[in-house]
């Protein structure tokens, strides 16, 4: 099956299955979806959703935030991963923002990924989520789902985010983002995973992909 036919079904296949795509971090303003989407690296979106708000009730936007201590912050975020990290650039950036951008993020890229603690996959969740701007954000489910279904060949995060910009429609990318993580998570997950009773996997993996992928998962269990 040629990409461009399997991406067509691969669409249609995951509207049927999620119509609703809400935003899983809970938040009210774009400053809080940032900070959201920051802490989430290496953290569960349910751990996040937990510490977020005591958090927010202390710093519900950029200028409340930055007048919070490091330690502050960083004890409302202990059980998150990286707190001590992720901390500092809270404060940071909450202070670039009221110094530089009059207490409001970004709607730009490169505005979002100039600040502390924002990569290009935070940049564009931001971006896709709050500014409805188109942007492909690949995360581990979406970089893992895009190889096992041979719509990239998955070296980088970023020729993922490329091929998979080349075969879905630009007005489908940042519902699709979202549509693809729900999907790894309940169908497709990176251990134990049978590709062939998979949904997608069963008819898209490759026969290479496939005994790759059983392989593995033999060698795990000896």
């Amino acid at each position: 099956m040629k990409r461009a036919d399997k991406a067509e079904k691969i669409l249609q296949m995951l509207e049927e299955l999620y119509p609703e795509t809400p935003t899983p971090l809970d938040h009210e303003t774009p400053f809080q979806l940032l900070i959201a989407v920051l802490m989430s690296a290496q953290t569960t979106d349910l751990k996040v959703n937990q510490v977020t708000p005591q958090l927010f009730t202390k710093g519900p936007d950029a200028t409340e935030m930055s007048k919070l201590s490091v330690d502050e912050i960083r004890e409302m975020i202990r059980e998150v991963g990286l707190a001590p990290t992720k901390a500092k650039n809270i404060k940071r950036l909450s202070e670039i923002l009221v110094e530089s951008y009059h207490g409001e993020i970004p709607e730009t890229m490169d505005g979002l990924e100039s600040l502390p603690g924002v990569g290009h996959k935070t940049a564009g969740v931001v971006i896709s989520q709050a500014f409805g701007v188109p942007a492909f954000p690949i995360d581990t489910h979406i970089h893992r789902l895009a190889a096992r279904w041979g719509l990239s060949n998955g070296t980088t995060v970023e020729k993922t985010e490329k091929d998979l910009k080349a075969i879905f429609p630009k007005n489908t990318w940042n519902k699709l983002h979202l549509q693809i993580i729900f999907f790894g998570r309940e169908y497709c997950p990176a251990r134990w995973h049978d590709l062939t009773t998979c949904p997608i996997c069963s008819w898209a993996a490759t026969k290479k992909r496939i005994e790759q992928e059983a392989r593995k998962n033999r060698k795990k269990k000896r």
